[in-house]
């Protein structure tokens, strides 16, 4: 485990973590309830998550990434859309209704249809499945079609003008007319901001062994923009909607064992310098540590719906409650188009209850279990892994919080293969635009769950923050930065032994 510079006295007692001799912020689980560990609990937490030494066989619970939330892993495209296998049933309705919102299509207002009113004025999609495709991953428009992916834009700020509670935040702004994300989609009377436009030239990487392997390089473009061109230094970033499984579990590791594997100035020269996303919460109104969004730019669950609804679909909520979502002042036909806003619901379009049940839904999608893991190849595949040095950012497993309001997501081990750090990926991979700490280099670690189940729910196999990767190969080959030593390590392995990760990831 890597010494935590951050975070050097991390108190596990509940899950405070603070800074003893460093600075920063004190980035405690605000969000969570919770029941502090014993030291026997975590004398044992820390016995089953050391790495493993015995590759012949699969570890104990290995098949249960999900712990006791792990469902049976389906043969159809529902194997994203199950809730939690521990979820009493009492609260399955909770989830259901929640999963009734998730893929309800919104409508402009004003219409008949009140309780589904409000839509846009400008927006990139009318339902929240439009993009996560059940409840998987987006695709590129080479896949079919713009919808589940759009590019967010920034310009430049003041450095002295936003976020001094956060240190080493990098001060941005939305572009002053389009705002923080580009729409291509718009209400009637209103005229979308612009086309996604997206070109691909191939590029061959060798391989040992005599194989070859094609990277897609793309290029983006806004193109047909609506309101004029976009304003000096706007820094364009590519986005497809993540797969949902999983994240109430991700939610509920502590956060100092996510701080425990941050070595921001790799004091242990493994090359491996992955450091927090600090954010700011707007429900906690504090610093948190920042877990969703390719760069982990929201710290919770119910912070990371609120965000979509409001940018990708234009409908308020109480922590987004401008009924125009996106729209800046300098857009005044958008500003002054119906909303759907409704007395009954608080003057918001979403309200409290219905945020919170799309949470509930969102937080309870479950794991499907692993495939094949006592399979020799797929053991072999892990091995590898972890010879080549994967682990140092996709960390195979936590234990989460005791957490008695949360009982699907309380006190499992589970099996993420992410350390929920922001890594630097190099250049191949970098946007050039900076989201909060994060530089336009780096990347949270994506988890890796479900990773061999993409075709099967999605319809496809791309990978990566903008789809760009048509596999999980490809996706090992555009890894660069820290991550390129254990890239150049893959490149070099006998074919036998990189067909065996290959086989390991897909089974995860």
């Amino acid at each position: 485990m890597k010494p935590n510079k951050l975070v050097l006295c991390a108190v596990l007692w509940g899950g405070a973590a603070f800074a003893a001799d460093a600075p920063g912020p004190d980035l405690r689980d605000l969000h969570l309830e919770v029941t502090p560990r014993t030291r026997g609990e975590a004398a044992r937490i820390a016995r089953v998550t050391a790495p493993p030494t015995d590759f012949s066989t699969p570890e104990a619970f290995e098949d249960l990434p999900g712990g006791a939330a792990t469902v049976r892993a389906r043969t159809n495209a529902d194997a994203f859309s199950q809730p939690s296998a521990n979820m009493a049933f009492d609260r399955e309705l909770q989830f259901k209704v929640g999963n009734g919102l998730f893929r309800k299509l919104w409508v402009s207002a004003p219409s008949s249809t009140r309780a589904s009113d409000g839509l846009g004025p400008l927006y990139n999609a009318r339902g929240c499945q439009n993009c996560h495709l059940k409840d998987g991953r987006g695709h590129t428009p080479d896949a079919g079609g713009a919808v589940s992916m759009f590019l967010r834009v920034s310009v430049p700020a003041d450095p002295a003008a936003d976020m001094p509670e956060i240190e080493g935040w990098i001060a941005t702004a939305p572009d002053p007319v389009y705002g923080g994300q580009l729409q291509d989609f718009a209400t009637a009377g209103l005229a979308a901001e612009y086309r996604l436009d997206v070109r691909y030239t191939e590029r061959e990487v060798p391989l040992a062994g005599g194989e070859v392997a094609s990277l897609r390089v793309p290029v983006y473009a806004a193109a047909d923009l609506s309101q004029g061109p976009l304003a000096p230094g706007a820094m364009l970033s590519p986005r497809v909607a993540p797969q949902m499984i999983g994240l109430g579990l991700l939610e509920a590791i502590p956060a100092a064992d996510i701080l425990a594997h941050a070595d921001p100035e790799d004091a242990d020269g493994d090359g491996i310098s992955g450091r927090p996303s600090v954010v700011w919460s707007r429900e906690a109104g504090a610093p948190m540590l920042g877990r969703f969004g390719h760069k982990a730019g929201e710290a919770t669950v119910r912070e990371q719906s609120a965000a979509a609804f409001a940018g990708d679909m234009g409908l308020s909520t109480p922590l987004h409650p401008d009924r125009w979502g996106d729209c800046t002042p300098a857009q005044t036909a958008c500003r002054a188009a119906p909303g759907g806003e409704d007395p009954e619901r608080g003057g918001l379009e979403v309200d409290d209850e219905a945020l919170d049940l799309v949470t509930f839904y969102s937080r309870n999608l479950a794991v499907p279990a692993r495939r094949d893991a006592a399979d020799p190849q797929v053991l072999a595949g892990k091995q590898v892994f972890h010879q080549a040095g994967c682990p140092a950012c996709h960390v195979p497993k936590f234990v989460t919080h005791r957490l008695p309001d949360r009982p699907e997501q309380s006190f499992q081990l589970i099996w993420p293969h992410s350390d929920l750090l922001l890594h630097d990926m190099g250049e191949g991979l970098a946007d050039h635009r900076p989201e909060g700490v994060a530089t336009g280099r780096e990347w949270r670690t994506a988890p890796l769950w479900g990773l061999g189940m993409t075709r099967q729910v999605s319809g496809h196999t791309e990978l990566l923050h903008d789809g760009r990767a048509r596999s999980v190969l490809e996706a090992i080959l555009w890894h660069g930065g820290e991550a390129q030593a254990a890239r150049d390590r893959v490149v070099a392995l006998d074919p036998p032994d990189r067909a065996a990760l290959l086989r390991f990831l897909e089974s995860l």
